[in-house]
């Protein structure tokens, strides 16, 4: 079984990266060999659709479990279409994520956070001073 972890850094021992499309890496476990594989996000600098990115690079390392933060529905569909199962870890060591998976002590994710409007300011409604 392969487990993708969002991650601030490359290896089991960095920190989990409680953001999806926006993580600097993924730290992929292979549950059969010990084997780690660190993939760079590509999606991390799009302006838009950066969870999409994240999600298909994920899918094409062929992995059955993702542990991470929070997922936006784009990318939360593409894994359910995928059969790939979401996790959800607040940051905490790589390393710990995973065998809090193995120990089935992490919850998993049912449905997706809220949508992100990418890395610009937005739109957004704007606090008015009480009116």
């Amino acid at each position: 079984m392969k487990i993708a972890v969002s991650s601030m850094g490359k290896d089991l021992n960095s920190m989990l990266d409680v953001r999806f499309g926006r993580c600097n890496y993924f730290v992929v476990y292979d549950t059969e060999g010990g084997l780690v594989k660190t993939v760079e996000n590509r999606g991390q600098m799009s302006g838009g659709g950066a969870g999409i990115a994240a999600a298909q690079q994920i899918i094409d390392e062929d992995v059955d479990v993702v542990i991470t933060g929070n997922m936006g529905p784009n990318a939360f569909n593409l894994f359910k279409n995928s059969d790939i199962k979401v996790y959800r870890c607040g940051s905490i060591k790589v390393e710990t994520a995973v065998q809090l998976f193995k120990e089935g002590k992490l919850e998993e994710l049912t449905q997706a956070g809220p949508a992100h409007a990418g890395m610009g300011m937005g739109t957004g409604r704007r606090f008015r001073g009480g009116r």
